[in-house]
């Protein structure tokens, strides 16, 4: 799993780790932050989340221009800087409402910036170190890897951001309580989420440590197209203007269908996290309680790992160690759940470290299934894979149709809560959700950057943000019907646009394999 990958692959993806778990922190309760601290319904707190959501992935289109022009470690390096700044700024607690939004505002646009800058850059330093021959057979096992990196940062984010809400409510003698709309409470709650932001700032300085720190490992990839050529390396490739032409039509249809898997896998922080607040009951007791240790789940994906290492070792040393840390870290996971209280409380923000924990977890299973399948001569296309990942999240949001049977209405609930459903409906639906993503998100990368024309790699890869830009900002819709329609078609219309686009992916098979040859 972990062998011949070059090691510039490792620092690029802790790099992206760090920043990635400063980022969730944020989100996970980013639109609570907003309710406690304005007052916003949920359809203006939502709206507000996928402006940023987009901004966030549309600038990496920018980004990725620029970054052909001067170059892509020049443009992670001021990413880095620009988006501390912009954490700090959300960091800095404000009382006058009115400056306070001004103050959010301008911290989002920074952060939104030098994400542009930084997001996709990175992401072609990773796949320019598979240009070279002796590792391009390792480009799709590679992303899977850098994609789970990024989800163990957001794997940790939202019990960090809970451990540090807690923290401060503690210390005025509060606890949480979703029900709780005394405006002294929503402002203690709303200075708690603020330290959030201050979380990330400290992580992004850690990410800028690892990247700067292991330069040296991936600095022969930060290399464009122009430099190559001119330096006369051998491994770039030349295409003619119509294979360009082709691949670069290839990729934008490619990108059209993903818009509406972001469109609906992107309600974790709006329509889910609704959701959890209003409907579920947060009070866990028995054995669902283990979901919600994350110390647990982190000594579960590990043992993940090294039990994949004791089954795949070719020396029986190794075998051993790693059978027996396996056994010794799910022993650990059970104490710590056995340790647990019972029943324990959850927030809403809890449930979105379900995603990253079952990407993270996952991703070894998805490396060996499509590995053997590839061996035995049945390799799935990237394509063929987002297909099926759109028909999957079609699957996801069945299962909270199911749970939202019978239900009151949003806008009938009003202010209260039907806090009645077990837990386990929105775990399986964030389940379903990462298997769809598991197909869909880390070959769509991969498949970026093996197709993308050399001279225009930064920018395509920010047309791929860009169509997750797109599709956040639509992310929106569900938000905005939360009060007005009942709670199954709101899902419902996530499902349509999910089977609709899968259709559509499958039609175009034969045609993108075509131009991409």
């Amino acid at each position: 799993m972990f062998e011949n990958q070059p090691k510039g692959l490792y620092a690029l993806a802790l790099a992206n780790t760090g920043e990635r778990f400063g980022y969730y922190t944020m989100l996970a309760i980013f639109t609570l932050f907003m309710q406690a601290k304005f007052g916003w319904d949920e359809a203006t707190a939502g709206q507000v989340n996928a402006i940023f959501l987009a901004a966030v992935y549309f600038l990496p289109l920018a980004g990725g221009y620029l970054s052909d022009k001067i170059g892509y470690g020049r443009c992670v390096t001021i990413g880095m800087f620009v988006m501390f700044l912009g954490y700090l700024g959300l960091a800095i607690p404000v009382e006058n409402l009115e400056t306070a939004k001004i103050t959010m505002i301008s911290g989002l646009a920074a952060v939104s910036i030098g994400t542009g800058l930084f997001k996709g850059n990175l992401q072609v330093l990773v796949g320019n170190l598979y240009d070279d021959p002796k590792y391009s057979a390792r480009r799709d096992s590679a992303f899977s890897l850098f994609y789970m990196a990024i989800n163990i940062g957001a794997m940790f984010a939202p019990s960090m951001a809970k451990w540090v809400t807690n923290q401060y409510l503690a210390q005025y003698n509060m606890v949480y309580d979703a029900a709780n709309t005394d405006p002294e409470y929503l402002k203690v709650l709303a200075g708690g989420y603020g330290l959030c932001f201050g979380v990330a700032c400290a992580s992004l300085i850690m990410s800028a440590i690892i990247y700067f720190a292991f330069r040296g490992w991936f600095k022969h990839a930060d290399v464009t197209a122009k430099q190559a050529q001119s330096s006369g390396d051998a491994n770039v490739q030349e295409l003619t203007p119509k294979q360009t032409k082709d691949r670069i039509i290839a990729l934008l249809l490619v990108f059209f269908v993903v818009i509406f898997f972001w469109m609906a896998f992107h309600q974790n922080g709006s329509a889910l996290t609704f959701f959890a607040k209003k409907y579920t009951n947060l009070t866990v007791e028995g054995p669902m309680r283990f979901g919600f240790n994350i110390f647990s789940l982190a000594l579960v994906a590990v043992a993940v790992y090294t039990g994949f290492s004791a089954i795949q070792s070719k020396v029986r040393k190794t075998k051993a160690i790693c059978s027996v840390a396996t056994v010794a870290l799910l022993g650990g996971a059970y104490a710590l759940y056995s340790m647990m209280s019972n029943p324990t409380m959850a927030q809403p923000s809890d449930f979105q470290q379900f995603n990253p924990f079952f990407v993270v977890a996952l991703t070894p299973f998805s490396m060996v299934l499509f590995d053997g399948l590839a061996k035995k001569g049945h390799e799935i296309s990237a394509p063929t894979r987002i297909a099926w990942g759109m028909f999957v999240a079609a699957l996801g949001f069945g299962v909270i149709t199911l749970a939202s049977t019978g239900l009151i209405s949003p806008m009938d609930l009003g202010d209260k809560t039907q806090s009645i459903l077990s837990p386990g409906w929105l775990i399986s639906t964030y389940l379903t959700l990462t298997f769809a993503e598991l197909l869909l998100s880390p070959m769509g990368i991969s498949f970026v950057s093996k197709v993308a024309p050399p001279k225009y790699k930064g920018l395509m890869m920010g047309g791929w943000f860009v169509a997750t830009a797109i599709g956040n900002y639509a992310s929106m819709l569900p938000s905005m019907l939360w009060n007005k329609i009942p709670l199954m078609y709101n899902w419902a219309i996530l499902i349509g646009l999910c089977l609709v686009s899968s259709l559509l992916m499958f039609s175009l098979l034969g045609k993108l394999k075509k131009m991409t040859a």
